[in-house]
């Protein structure tokens, strides 16, 4: 009786998580401009949101930018154009992948330059290791090894 009050539990919370998801339905005069919306509220981010694209947000900025992204879509304005306006208004922000230029190289590049950091951290650090066990392979020569032997010599008397 207990599991059977857990399971309905359970699959009335399932439910419920799909009574509060984004649901707009908006008529599109033809189906690629639906995909291009689909793909556009995918690629614009949320701005008060942050982590969350337009088209999974349920904050008002979000179904404003929706509603927006619609109609300049019906009015024949091509994807640059959008995104020209929503950087314009928003700033690069609100792109997921904001645009290469001076002030984003470091989003690029990071990545690229901690990578060779990282192999040349990695390089050195064998490279000094191979160095050190070279100098622990070694011949020793014959007056060293004479001192070394008096040395176990009188250690081993000693004891």
């Amino acid at each position: 009786m207990n599991f059977l009050r857990c399971t309905l539990v359970f699959a009335l919370l399932l439910v419920a998580g799909r009574a509060v998801a984004v649901i707009e339905t908006y008529e599109f005069s033809n189906p690629e401009l639906e995909l291009r919306y689909r793909q556009l509220s995918t690629e614009l981010r949320c701005p008060k949101c942050q982590n969350q694209n337009i088209a999974d947000s349920n904050a008002p900025i979000a179904q404003d930018l929706r509603k927006l992204l619609y109609q300049q879509l019906e009015q024949g304005a091509s994807d640059e154009e959008i995104l020209d306006y929503m950087v314009a208004r928003y700033g690069e922000f609100v792109r997921y992948r904001p645009r290469f230029s001076g002030a984003t190289a470091i989003l690029w590049l990071a990545p690229a330059l901690l990578l060779l950091v990282g192999l040349v951290v990695a390089f050195l650090t064998l490279r000094s290791r191979r160095g050190g066990s070279a100098l622990a392979e070694q011949q020793l020569s014959t007056d060293e090894q004479r001192q070394l032997q008096t040395l176990l010599d009188k250690t081993e008397q000693d004891s």
